[in-house]
């Protein structure tokens, strides 16, 4: 398959009042051409700060990626200039954002704005904009799409405007679109329409998706590989079988133990214990020692290495190294 997008060992930091915060620790992972890649985990993991790093969008008075890389077709998008990164963002990379409200300017048309994306990085007339910007109107499932062009964002509803958001980073046929929490504001029937919306865009173009939520159920719709993010780490990447059948880390297991079920009946939630670690100053261990039921000495002081399952699955937890797992099997059967 070919591949559009390459992290690796990405590391980005804050600096606040309080001290840096380590917000983003060696986070690694690649995109392939027309697939959906989905990075789940609570809020504060670091999933947002990871895409916003991608996208150049990170605050320069406070941010800064002290460490990897992003390679995008071979171009290493933290060492280009802001110019550059202008004209890769929008034209190849998108984003949508997790709310429409603030996305859209409530001052232009919907017409205007999904225009000056276009002439913004294509060379073509204004009437050959607006001919463009009906035919995405139409791809995303807008009726009327003359009479839309000229309305303004308060006169659509709320999948309307996620709608709308969606053809404006599908407006420069990008390669890779990532979508930060596309459906949160959105009931349960737009939830579905908007997912069946990727589907069909991902069919026609074959855009590489990266999707952003804590949402389980949108990413077993939708994701073909998955991974698993905590406390600034990428702690288990997979297939979405893989993650959703064979869960391997104590953290993947607890979030899937929180999702509710319709197939079990009656089944009790088990919310995950405890609270994520401080990032202004993460533990040198495994971060998830602390509410881990399966906790052995080592993974308080040593991170975990990482351990290959299959070709697609890896994770990183002390469980699966097989010296560490006898230690921890002795001890409970001591006890």
């Amino acid at each position: 398959m070919e591949r559009v997008l390459e992290v690796k060992d990405l590391h980005v930091t804050f600096t606040t009042y309080g001290g840096t915060i380590q917000a983003v620790r060696g986070v690694s992972f690649s995109l392939n051409k027309g697939e959906t890649f989905a990075i789940v985990g609570e809020s504060g993991c670091g999933k947002s700060v990871t895409s916003q790093s991608i996208m150049g969008l990170l605050p320069s008075y406070s941010a800064k990626i002290t460490k990897g890389s992003i390679l995008f077709k071979g171009t290493d998008l933290t060492q280009v200039s802001e110019k550059e990164i202008r004209t890769i963002r929008g034209a190849e990379i998108s984003m949508i954002f997790q709310d429409p409200m603030t996305a859209l300017n409530p001052t232009l048309t919907v017409g205007d704005q999904l225009m000056e994306a276009v002439l913004q990085h294509k060379k073509i007339t204004r009437k050959e904009a607006k001919k463009a910007v009906l035919s995405m109107l139409d791809l995303v499932g807008i009726p009327n799409p003359d009479e839309r062009f000229k309305q303004y964002p308060h006169e659509f509803s709320g999948g309307m405007r996620q709608r709308i958001v969606i053809a404006m980073a599908l407006m420069c046929e990008p390669e890779v679109i990532i979508a930060d929490e596309p459906t949160t504001a959105l009931d349960v029937t737009i939830q579905a329409q908007i997912l069946e919306l990727f589907k069909k865009i991902q069919k026609e173009t074959g855009v590489a998706i990266i999707l952003i939520t804590h949402d389980l159920g949108i990413v077993a719709q939708v994701a073909d590989r998955i991974a698993v993010m905590y406390a600034g780490k990428m702690v288990e990447t997979g297939t979405r079988r893989e993650i959703f059948y064979h869960p391997q880390h104590p953290y993947t297991k607890g979030l899937l133990h929180s999702v509710p079920r319709l197939d079990l009946k009656g089944a009790e939630l088990i919310p995950v214990p405890g609270t994520p670690p401080d990032l202004f100053s993460p533990p040198s261990g495994c971060p998830f020692t602390a509410r881990c039921p399966y906790a052995m000495e080592v993974c308080e002081k040593v991170y975990p290495v990482e351990t290959y399952l299959s070709d697609h699955h890896h994770v990183y937890c002390w469980l699966q190294d097989k010296r560490a797992k006898a230690v921890q099997l002795s001890s409970i059967n001591g006890q």
